[in-house]
């Protein structure tokens, strides 16, 4: 093979490789990363960070997107502990209104907003989980860590999802616990 007798041609040959998964693959990773960290910006920005350093390593990647998106992960838990400090989470929710189209807009953003106050590595099991589509075990390998933590953590992140988004009830308290007791 050519690529063995010169070390340019198989260097040439890696580069045109990961320009084809970039082409192919660059929309789902930055759709991943937009649910990681909620802004567009900073998503292209861990898709690039992320890229770079599977490009330094790429002759050694057998399966890139696996790689990819553990490197994202990994990239996203860090600079959210670096710059935790920086967020805001408000529990103000702002009122409700009659349903029509742009409703589903609505929702989807209520949903990315409670997907934003999870703890990074909560929200990454759960895009990893239930928007990218992996499988316990695939999500445990990119993760780097154990079936029955991804399981927990999903579980865990599943509640606080649902307590988030429930809408919330008219009547008091007082009348709600009345109820249960009858």
């Amino acid at each position: 093979m050519e690529a063995d007798k010169n070390p340019a041609f198989a260097r040439k040959l890696r580069e045109s490789d990961l320009g084809l998964f970039v082409q192919a693959q660059y929309g789902g990773l930055v759709r991943t990363a937009y649910l990681l960290t909620g802004s567009m910006h900073e998503a292209e920005d861990l898709v690039q960070a992320s890229l770079l350093k599977a490009m330094r390593q790429w002759h050694r990647i057998d399966d890139p997107l696996p790689y990819v998106r553990r490197i994202m992960a990994n990239l996203h838990v860090s600079r959210w502990r670096r710059h935790r400090g920086r967020e805001l989470v408000s529990s103000i929710v702002p009122d409700r209104r009659e349903h029509d189209a742009t409703d589903a807009v609505a929702d989807r953003e209520s949903l990315l907003a409670a997907l934003r106050r999870l703890p990074p590595r909560m929200r990454a099991v759960i895009v990893l989980r239930y928007w990218v589509d992996l499988s316990e075990v695939d999500t445990a390998e990119v993760l780097g860590c154990s079936v029955g933590t991804v399981k927990s953590t999903a579980s865990r992140g599943l509640t606080r999802l649902r307590e988030a988004l429930a809408p919330p009830s008219t009547e008091p308290e007082h009348e709600r616990v009345g109820e249960t007791n009858r």
